[in-house]
């Protein structure tokens, strides 16, 4: 292996692959969300991600890599793996393919290909390699956790494993693991750890507030409810909990008319809350790793009201650029926000005259990466997935600061705390239950007062099934299409024939679906856009059939 430095254990790596052989017919694509597909058929791939983990740890000079086995908001029958950055971050853009190509290579070509990678990206394997990993409850996971171990073995990578926790904690260790005994010291590589950086800034952060009532949360009968159980411990009666949805024994309960995904595209509660939840009470769904989240209540009129990303983005924007001036900080720190073309029109308005407010792509690591480029980046998606970005100049300055009035100095104090209880490295469910309720104390906000900053336009998000979706190129962070030629423009034409209409169409990053996102000013309006626009997007690609709700029908 000449150009590679340190030792590639060829044999042992041989003898494990035989273990976990590719099937010819299956290809693999790392996204967004890494590889997601079912969960029986990713043995080989949990193999070669193992890996691939202890290579990257290597090219960053030992530095500990994370590995989550998860499928997220997905049916319990799904499965996923993804890799974690250092900091807790997305892995680097540039080795999604590196994934994807040692997925896909065949068994006999699986070491050349290994070699050619090694080779290519320079890495020393006189490095170390450190890896942490971690599953949610999927029945699967057990049984891929041990590919992902004999991957380690096969490459001789020190393995920790984190057990079965959310995906945020799993974020939070790589981060933790990585900047112990720094200036950067994120906080104790523990879950214990976790609970208690989050806990203990929650209690300082509503201290002196009035007492919280009690917050139903819907745990997608997933890894939430465990996690959610031992924080409500460390919480005490701070903040009580009353946990639904939180089995995680029963074949095929995971996600299963539940979670922040149900309560989104349905807008409805899941039904077990039916009857349970009162009047103006606030609720709110996990999904089934706790990475995403989903608020609503039921008005006085007994309709079911959605507060969703955006609305979430909108409250904590808002409160933290009221702290910023209170602690007279205007100046030298500036709040934006994130988007993407699914947030609903009223909410950029409402944010857009408040604060910088950028629009980009689909997709964690888009936002993410665009949320750094501010002070303090607030980030959401409309499905409820998001967190806040302090950079690392405004972290010291929030340390160093001199406040000059009592005012100043709580208001920065809040500031610092806040810091502590937002899980910086991802969107965790969990950590952002916590600001809401903060925020919430704070603004004394029932539910329906906050609901009430601005009124969402109705909207309807559809689907179309597409031989192939490759055939859809978007621009302007996904909000036009290129191609088809021409379909944009009868879009457009459509669109101005409805009230504050609005539409765009995307095609999918994991399935071969299209999605449609109309709104409108009237929601019969909202939903006859989207389904003539679906209709248009139909006859374009040849597609199946668009099942319509019965509300539409």
């Amino acid at each position: 292996m000449s150009g590679i430095r340190g030792h590639l254990p060829k044999e042992q790596i041989e003898a494990y692959s035989e273990l976990h052989p590719k099937a010819r017919h299956l290809l693999f694509s790392y996204g967004t969300a890494g590889f997601r597909t079912l969960g029986v058929v990713l043995d080989s791939v949990l193999f070669r991600v193992g890996i691939l983990a202890a290579l990257r740890s290597k090219k960053l000079d030992g530095k500990t890599i994370g590995v989550m086995i998860t499928a997220s908001h997905n049916p319990e029958d799904d499965n996923g793996v993804k890799l974690v950055d250092p900091r807790g971050e997305m892995l680097e853009v540039a080795w999604e393919q590196h994934a994807s190509t040692l997925a896909n290579a065949p068994n006999e070509e699986f070491l050349d290909a290994l070699e050619n990678f090694i080779r290519t990206t320079r890495i020393d394997l006189s490095k170390p390699a450190r890896v942490v990993y971690a599953r949610d409850t999927r029945p699967t996971g057990e049984s891929l956790v041990k590919a992902l171990e004999d991957g380690l073995k096969a490459i001789g990578a020190e393995g920790r494993d984190a057990g079965i926790t959310t995906t945020p904690i799993l974020h939070y260790l790589v981060k933790a693991i990585n900047t112990k005994g720094t200036k950067e010291e994120y906080g104790e590589d523990s879950e214990d750890g976790y609970f208690q950086k989050m806990s203990e800034a929650f209690r300082k952060l509503v201290s002196g507030r009035p007492r919280i009532q009690p917050l139903i949360i819907d745990c997608a009968n997933g890894v939430g409810a465990p996690i959610a159980k031992k924080l409500s411990q460390y919480l005490g009666e701070t903040l009580p909990f009353a946990l639904y949805n939180a089995d995680t024994a029963t074949p095929g309960a995971l996600n299963n008319n539940c979670g922040a995904d149900y309560v989104k595209t349905t807008q409805r509660p899941p039904p077990s809350l039916i009857g349970v939840l009162q009047q103006g009470q606030r609720a709110c769904s996990l999904d089934g790793d706790a990475d995403r989240l989903m608020y609503y209540f039921i008005d006085e009129r007994g309709y079911f009201t959605l507060l969703d990303g955006d609305k979430i983005a909108t409250l904590v924007a808002a409160f933290i650029v009221d702290l910023v001036k209170l602690a007279g900080l205007a100046e030298s720190i500036k709040v934006g926000v994130v988007q993407t073309a699914y947030a609903n029109g009223s909410s950029t308005k409402y944010l857009s005259e408040r604060l910088p407010v950028r629009c980009v792509p689909t997709g964690v690591k888009h936002l993410h990466h665009a949320a750094e480029q501010f002070n303090v980046g607030v980030y959401f998606e409309a499905n409820g997935h998001g967190t806040v970005l302090f950079s690392p100049s405004t972290l010291e300055k929030l340390e160093t600061h001199e406040p000059s009035t009592p005012a100043q100095s709580t208001a920065l104090k809040h500031l610092n705390n806040l810091t502590q209880l937002i899980n910086q490295t991802v969107g965790d469910a969990l950590s952002d239950v916590l600001l809401v309720e903060v925020v919430l104390a704070h603004k004394a906000y029932s539910a329906i007062e906050w609901n009430s900053l601005y009124s969402d336009l109705p909207n309807r998000l559809v689907k179309v099934h597409v031989p192939n979706r490759n055939a859809f190129k978007t621009e302007d962070a996904e909000r036009r299409l290129v191609t088809p030629y021409g379909l944009q423009a009868k879009i457009d034409d459509l669109c101005k024939r409805y009230d504050g209409g609005r539409s765009f169409v995307r095609p999918s990053g994991t399935e071969d679906v299209v999605r449609v996102y109309a709104e409108a000013v009237l929601r019969s309006q909202a939903d006859e856009l989207a389904y003539r626009v679906a209709g248009m997007v139909y006859d374009e690609a040849g597609g199946e059939a668009i099942r319509r709700p019965k509300e539409f029908m």
